[in-house]
């Protein structure tokens, strides 16, 4: 079963602007920390950025200043506000929730790509 659910990728010339948002699903029980990882053709999959169910938010130094990530009161939806993209910025963007209680668990989203290119 598809758990999260990405929307808002597609094509943006460099220095424009694209907003991602996931849904996670009512199944998952008990979320604690949500957030963005990225993984680009022949790259390692990096942590783009994490917002705590309290708030407490980490960016990846290559996004500081540029993204926004933030979530719903309700907390089982979690956004991406994406400015001033560059090409380097260009790959699949993955949404993932995790779990504390009863046991630590991760969940991903199926990802959304993201393509900057003039």
């Amino acid at each position: 079963q598809v758990q999260l659910v990405e929307s808002g990728g597609g094509l943006v010339q460099p220095g424009g602007s694209l907003g991602l948002s996931c849904l996670a699903s009512r199944s998952i029980f008990n979320i604690d920390a949500m957030g963005w990882y990225r993984q680009a053709p022949g790259k390692q999959r990096e942590l783009v950025a994490h917002i705590t169910s309290t708030g407490i938010i980490t960016y990846a130094d290559s996004v500081k200043g540029r993204f926004t990530i933030s979530r719903d009161n309700d907390k089982n939806r979690v956004y991406l506000q994406m400015n001033s993209l560059k090409p380097e910025d260009t790959a699949i963007y993955f949404c993932y929730a995790d779990t504390r209680v009863p046991v630590f668990n991760m969940y991903w989203g199926q990802g959304t790509q993201v393509t900057v290119s003039s």
